[in-house]
């Protein structure tokens, strides 16, 4: 059975970088799509970012151009690196698998989620 768990978060600076990882255990981890989700106090959850097991991508537009996912199979770990991070970046951040070739709306399996705090 897949089971996600992430690490990485932290309080950052505004302007700052973090790396958040996602690693999986259970499964062959290749064949999966894995999606980094993100919720903010008093907000809903949104998808941030998603990489599928072709390796296409996907951004928000509100981290486009400051986030970047990529994955090593070798070491069943998806990463989320972080730069150029404001406050609104501030949220719980969640990793989800789906078995499938395509990031899209549902995932299976859900990580416990990691705090990002940005704040000066």
């Amino acid at each position: 059975q897949l089971q996600l768990v992430e690490s990485g978060g932290g309080l950052v600076h505004p302007g700052g970088s973090l790396r958040l990882s996602c690693a999986a255990t259970g499964v062959d981890f290749r064949y999966y799509t894995i999606a980094w989700f993100r919720q903010a106090p008093g907000k809903e959850r949104d998808a941030a970012a998603c990489i599928s097991s072709v390796d296409a991508t996907f951004y928000a537009e509100s981290v486009k151009g400051r986030f970047t996912v990529s994955r090593d199979n070798a070491k069943n770990t998806v990463y989320l690196q972080m730069d150029s991070l404001k406050p609104d970046d501030t949220a719980i951040y969640y990793c989800a698998a789906r078995n499938s070739p395509i990031c899209g709306l549902t995932y299976d399996t859900w990580g416990q989620g990691t705090q990002v705090a940005v704040s000066s």
